[in-house]
């Protein structure tokens, strides 16, 4: 074999061997990235994390309520009196009381003596309480326990119902009267919405919350 031919045999094995690498090289590569990929991907049967749930309507109040907390948990507030609407209500919670030295801080909810007051939202009864002032009354706490529904001026509670006691949204709780310093000429529901700590006492001082756009829708 003359040189000419040596040269053209290197070139040519040369040439083949640089083909080979780039097909194989190419190949290694694809693989490498196939097993990077596969490595990032999270498995088919992996356990997905939770999604965020949607609160339950204060609610839940379901409400729009500046954040009292049943509002965003436990559905629309039933008027606690039968038979009454939402047009029928009046915003009374910023009249003056006592000739001007505190707020109402509830709304009185007129309606006949002995008409059925219902519980406005699920909860337990936490006292029954008689005083010079409220008359008869009904403190119900809220399933989340940071709602105190307040009833006051009862002429009667509802046979049976007793502390501890669970009770549903729309149940039968007592009767309208005029117990405690209410009017005899007025008999009514003294409603309010108190907003408190799960472990405070149905007595401690809490944050009132204005019953009537609840009710209303206004």
């Amino acid at each position: 074999m003359n040189i000419v031919d040596r040269v053209l045999t290197i070139v040519v094995t040369a040439t083949l061997t640089s083909a080979v690498w780039i097909v194989l090289g190419g190949s290694l590569i694809e693989n490498a990235g196939s097993a990077s990929q596969i490595e990032v991907t999270r498995p088919a049967d992996a356990v997905q994390s939770p999604a965020p749930t949607e609160a339950e309507g204060i609610g839940s109040l379901d409400v729009a309520v500046a954040q009292t907390p049943e509002a965003s948990r436990s559905g629309k507030l039933v008027i606690p009196v039968k038979n009454i609407r939402p047009a029928d209500l009046t915003d009374s919670y910023s009249d003056s009381r006592e000739g001007g030295s505190r707020l109402h801080e509830a709304i009185d909810i007129m309606a006949p003596n002995g008409t059925s007051v219902l519980s406005t939202a699920p909860g337990v009864v936490e006292k029954l309480f008689q005083s010079d002032a409220g008359g008869k009354t009904i403190y119900i706490r809220s399933t989340d326990g940071r709602t105190i529904y307040y009833y006051a001026h009862l002429d009667d509670y509802a046979k049976g119902l007793k502390e501890g006691q669970r009770v549903r949204r729309g149940q039968r709780i007592g009767t309208v009267g005029n117990t405690g310093n209410a009017s005899n000429e007025a008999p009514h529901l003294h409603f309010a919405i108190l907003q408190t700590a799960e472990d405070a006492e149905w007595w401690e001082p809490a944050t009132a919350v204005n019953p009537y756009p609840l009710l209303s829708g206004n």
